[in-house]
């Protein structure tokens, strides 16, 4: 018997797969890659995470063009506080697992989620708005945490699992949770909803920036979680590294929309102009870049956007932070 567990790296997802997995169901860790997590790789750390919960492998999949396309900007049940279609981002999630149980000869999905946990996608409503958003007529989507305060599902009603090793949890305490997790010696684990990016007021008020803007797409995903934006007054998007690890970030990019910006040697950020940017724009843009580089106010430099070169002086600092967005 095989599970394929939702995973997030968290805490919750990985008691889930413990309960599981002590039931001598080989557990499969799916962790659906919609582009919108952090900015850091966390794929070695997902492994560990996961082989220590017990599963018998990590499969990432990469969905993050169909995300955007099909579930962020029309969402069914809309957003929370912010850019963040909970509800039908976890329909999504479960759908694709449903989908992929014949491809890894598994029966049923688990996850873990706690009813009552987040107001938004984890009311006892919107669980059943999950359930059919993701087609689950067989029911069988399993949450091993709150098991015993929902409906019995279909693994549970055929024995394929043990219902009264599951578990009864709700709300937002986490206290049994955390005493699991000194218990099974998970000391290494994601905060709980510190994952999603959708869900921070910045993050998502630059894709309201960029949608207002331009289409939005899996590179504009990628360059929103670096640097400094910059809305300039021709309509240009200017982005500049804040520190070495946003430059480092932003140096890995391979960004269609955007030139890059050469300081010709000089000690400064990393930086991106849109393509489309008018010559007042670029000119701006260089002189911002100079303001954050270590240069002389009263000294033209040649800095080059993309095949042209500019020459011109840095920004008064005052007059420098005026443009931001």
């Amino acid at each position: 018997m095989r599970a394929l567990a939702l995973f997030s790296g968290g805490l919750d997802s990985m008691l889930a797969i413990k309960l599981i997995s002590d039931q001598n169901i080989d557990v499969i860790a799916l962790h659906v890659d919609i582009g919108f997590d952090s900015k850091k790789d966390k794929s070695e750390i997902l492994q560990t995470r996961a082989a220590k919960a017990g599963a018998s492998k990590l499969e990432v999949l990469d969905v993050r063009q169909q995300y955007i396309q099909e579930i962020l900007f029309s969402p069914k049940y809309g957003y929370g506080k912010n850019i963040n279609p909970c509800i039908d981002c976890h329909g999504f999630m479960f759908r694709l697992a449903l989908e992929l149980l014949p491809r890894f000869d598994a029966s049923f999905v688990i996850t873990g989620e706690v009813i009552g946990q987040r107001p938004m996608s984890q009311r006892s409503a919107a669980l059943k708005a999950v359930q059919n958003l993701a087609g689950d007529n067989n029911r069988l989507i399993v949450r091993p945490l709150c098991a015993k305060r929902l409906e019995l599902t279909l693994p549970e009603e055929k024995g394929w699992i043990d219902r009264e090793k599951l578990l009864d949890i709700a709300g937002r305490n986490r206290e049994v949770q955390m005493k699991l997790a000194k218990q099974y010696g998970f000391d290494d684990y994601e905060s709980p909803g510190g994952g999603c990016l959708l869900t921070h007021k910045a993050y998502s008020d630059r894709i309201k920036d960029v949608i207002a803007n331009d289409t939005f797409d899996i590179e504009d995903a990628k360059l929103l979680k670096c640097g400094r934006h910059l809305r300039l007054p021709g309509g240009a998007k200017l982005v500049i590294g804040r520190d070495e690890a946003d430059n480092l970030a932003l140096e890995k990019l391979k960004l269609s929309k955007y030139n890059p910006i050469d300081l010709h040697g000089l000690k400064g950020p990393m930086g991106y102009l849109h393509v489309n940017a008018n010559n007042e724009d670029s000119k701006l843009a260089v002189k911002l870049m100079l303001t954050y580089a270590r240069t002389n106010k009263e000294q033209i430099y040649p800095v080059s956007v993309g095949k042209t070169i500019y020459h011109e002086n840095p920004l008064p600092s005052k007059a420098a932070a005026q443009a931001y967005l």
